[in-house]
This record gives structure tokens, C-alpha cells and sequence, in this order.
């Protein structure tokens, strides 16, 4: 394995020339690209679980109806985030204590391995119920992967960033975390033109887990030689990647938890159910659906950047307060919008202005949380605070709206979601500008 590259630290080594500051903050960008294409392999392989569902759920779980069906696929599904925390703990404590870069790489290869295995998964035909166990096992190993992913590539992208510029260039994590949704459903969509419906519950599905498990062989090659953030000073102290260290941090791991209970319950609404709340609640066909979220999530991608620039000019907090504000009076009119919706053009404006919202929120979520932590519990507490969110309300997303469903009051469904904003609300209005006072400061030296 090649030595990790270095960069100057800039002008906190006082030494900076302009030609050096200029080949800092290129290799800087490049830093951040070659990191967050392992992140897109890393979030492409989680979602396209999601977006095949339709097609697998019925080989694995042959009982029932479609709407029973589609609930026990989202069941392994939320599965998957029950070892986020644990994921989190790990890989943060890992960052923390070894480096965010073999952090990194351990979590692709995690990644890679469980798309594998669900590729060459015999189905409930050859195995029984014993298909389902094994469903669940690959789905836990993933989650434990994207459990560290999340953290890690958040601490690394943010200290990796030029400080005057952190928000837009922060704001890629959520570029490729959203192109690795977009990546799985254009898969789809491209599947879906050449394959009958019978031919993708066949063996068609399995096809995109192979691809994800070779795109993760080249993000661990481009991960390999990525600089390191966390000085080995730092990852040497006592209190390095300990929760001992973090519990001193008690209040930024509440805000977090508040933020992310909202911010994830909403990003998965609108994206990763939306596919399924088109067809099974709107009646829309399962192929305009995968067309008409693969444009949205271009669209939505796009937007990232340009938040986070916004955030950079504004603030970090009147950014999360739009998103908070804005999520709290929408959430219940454009859901029921959405799911009345006859157009698939409609459905787009809808979803798209949904997003635009949560855009506030997406941008500039891994930036914010990491500037509420130190360098030596950076990686644990962004990692562990936002796992233990996102698996209690993004993971159960799909899961709870198809149980509203499922009952006969799917409207609950867009209350509880504007509930949980109120409550990321309340966790900004706590929260400090994490710009002005939070812990990142200037140009983060990298060796």
C-alpha cells in the first residue's frame, strides 16, 4: 500500500507562499473528490437495496400482498440501521485513535462485501426462510459500514476543506451521498428498458448489487492514497475516540441527535420512499416512478453546492432554522399533494420544492455537526450522535409510513414528520453558529 500523500498546512505553518497556498487548496478539491467517490460507492451500495425492492421483495417474502410485501423488505431495510450506531461508535473511535483515511477504507471494503453476498443470495425457493436471515445479516454488515461512512467522510471532508469556502465544499458529502441514490435508481431505469418485469424479479435485480461490489474495488483505490486530517498529536491523547472524552461534549451530542432525528426522517421521505409512496399511494407505475426520482435526485444533487454556499454567507444556524421553519408549515400540505399527484411532471415540482427545503438542512449537516466537536472526538461524536438518529427515525421511515398505511391513516404519517421538525427546531435554536464558535477554526493542517 502506497504512503498517504501530504499537504502544507498552509498559513497556519506561517511559511505559506502563494504558489503553495495555491497547491494546497487543489489538493485540497482532489482530496475531497477522491474521498467522497468512496462515499458514493459507500451510499450507492446501501440504496440500491431501496430502489430494487419492488422487484425482490416477493422472492423473499412470497406471503402476502404487495403492500406486506414492500413492509418486510422495509423492515431488513431499517435492519440495516440498527448497526449504524455501532458502526458509529467503531469507525468514529477508529478515525479518532488510527486516522479518518484507514477509517475510510475499512468501511468501503465492509461495503463491498455485503452487496457481494446479497448478489449470489439464493432466494426463499432454495433456502426457505433461512434467504431472509441472510438478507438480514448482509444488510447489517452494510449497515455497520455506512454506520462509520457517515461520520468519518463528514469529519474528513470538513477538515479537508478551505475554511472560507467550507460550507460548498462540505456540502459534496451530500453530492455524493445523493449521487450514490441517483447512481442506484439510474441503474434502474436503464434495467428497466431492456428487462421485462419477470426478468428483473428473476435475476434482474442482483445485477446492480454487482456493480456496486466493483465500483467499491475502485473507490478503494483512490482512498488509499488520501492525506490525513488528524495530526498524530491528537490521535495519541488519553481521550482519543473515548466516550469518556465525548461525554464532556454532552450537549453538542444532543443537538446533533435533535437535528438528525428530523433531518434524516425527511430526507428519507422524500427520496428513498418516495419511489414506493408514488406507486403504491399515487398509483403511478413503477417505471415512471424510477424516471421521474432519477430527475429529482439530479436536480436535488445539483442543489448541494449551492447551499452550501448560501450557508457560508449566512450562517450555518439561520441556514438549519429555513430548513426547520420550512419543514414544519410544508411537510403535511406537500405530502398530501404528493400523494393525490396525477402528473408525473407535478410530482416533480412537489417533490423537488420538498428537497429544496431540506437542501438547508443536507448542505451543510456533516459540516455542522463536526464543528460542534474537537479533533480528538470528532469522528465518535459526529459519527455515534448522527447513527443513533438516523437509525431511530431515518431508517424507520419507509417502515412507519407503510404501517400508517397499512392501519388506514397514512395522514398520521405526515404529522409525526412535522412533529420530529419541531423538535429540530428547538435543537437549532440551542445550537450555537457553529461558524463563528465552533471548533474547526481556520485551515485544518493535514499531513
Amino acid at each position: 500500500m502506497s504512503a498517504p500523500a501530504t499537504l502544507p498546512a498552509g498559513t497556519a505553518a506561517g511559511q505559506a507562499t502563494p504558489d503553495s497556498g495555491s497547491r494546497d487548496t487543489a489538493r485540497r478539491v482532489w482530496a475531497i473528490v477522491a474521498g467522497s467517490s468512496g462515499n458514493l460507492v459507500e451510499w450507492y451500495d446501501f440504496y440500491v437495496y431501496s430502489f430494487c425492492a419492488l422487484y425482490f421483495a416477493p422472492a423473499f417474502f412470497p406471503q402476502g400482498n404487495t403492500t406486506t410485501q414492500l413492509l418486510s423488505a422495509a423492515g431488513v431495510f431499517a435492519a440495516g440501521f440498527l448497526m449504524r450506531p455501532i458502526g458509529g461508535w467503531f469507525f468514529g473511535r477508529f478515525a479518532d485513535r488510527r486516522g479518518r483515511r484507514a477509517a475510510m477504507v475499512l468501511s468501503v471494503i465492509l461495503m463491498c462485501s455485503g452487496s457481494l453476498v446479497i448478489a449470489v443470495l439464493p432466494t426463499y425457493d432454495t433456502l426457505g426462510n433461512a434467504a431472509a436471515v441472510l438478507l438480514v445479516l448482509a444488510r447489517l454488515l452494510q449497515g455497520f459500514s455506512v454506520g462509520g461512512e457517515y461520520g468519518t467522510s463528514a469529519t474528513y471532508m470538513s477538515e479537508v476543506a478551505v475554511a472560507r469556502h467550507r460550507g460548498f465544499f462540505a456540502s459534496f458529502q451530500y453530492v455524493t451521498l445523493i449521487g450514490g441514490q441517483l447512481v442506484a435508481v439510474l441503474v434502474l431505469v436503464i434495467m428497466q428498458q431492456f428487462l421485462s418485469h419477470a426478468e428483473l424479479s428473476a435475476w434482474g435485480w442482483r445485477v446492480p448489487f454487482f456493480i456496486g461490489a466493483v465500483l467499491a474495488v475502485i473507490a478503494l483505490y483512490l482512498r488509499r492514497a488520501l492525506p490525513e486530517t488528524a495530526s498524530k498529536t491528537d490521535r495519541s491523547r488519553k481521550e482519543a475516540g473515548t466516550l469518556a472524552g465525548l461525554r464532556v461534549h454532552y450537549k453538542a451530542v444532543l443537538q446533533v441527535l435533535g437535528l438528525t432525528a428530523a433531518g434524516s426522517l425527511l430526507f428519507y421521505t422524500y427520496t428513498t420512499y418516495m419511489q414506493k409512496y408514488l406507486v403504491n399511494t399515487a398509483g403511478m407505475n413503477a417505471k415512471t416512478a424510477s424516471e421521474t426520482m432519477t430527475v429529482v435526485l439530479l436536480v436535488y444533487m445539483l442543489m448541494q453546492p449551492l447551499f452550501g454556499a448560501i450557508a457560508d454567507r449566512i450562517g450555518r444556524k439561520p441556514a438549519l432554522l429555513a430548513f426547520a421553519v420550512l419543514s414544519i408549515v410544508s411537510t403535511v400540505p406537500l405530502l398530501s399533494a404528493i400523494g393525490h399527484v396525477q402528473s408525473p411532471v407535478m410530482a416533480f415540482v412537489l417533490i423537488v420544492a420538498a428537497l429544496a427545503i431540506v437542501s438547508f438542512y443536507t448542505s451543510i449537516s456533516g459540516l455542522v455537526k463536526a464543528e460542534l466537536f474537537p479533533t480528538q472526538v470528532r469522528a465518535l461524536g459526529v459519527g455515534l450522535s448522527y447513527a443513533i438518529g438516523n437509525a431511530l427515525f431515518g431508517g424507520t421511515a419507509e417502515y412507519a409510513a407503510l404501517w400508517f398505511k397499512q392501519a388506514g391513516i397514512e395522514s398520521d404519517f405526515y404529522w409525526y414528520v412535522t412533529g420530529m421538525a419541531v423538535i429540530a427546531l428547538l435543537a437549532v435554536i440551542w445550537m450555537p453558529d457553529s461558524r463563528r464558535h465552533g471548533h474547526l477554526g481556520g485551515d485544518h493542517p493535514v499531513e
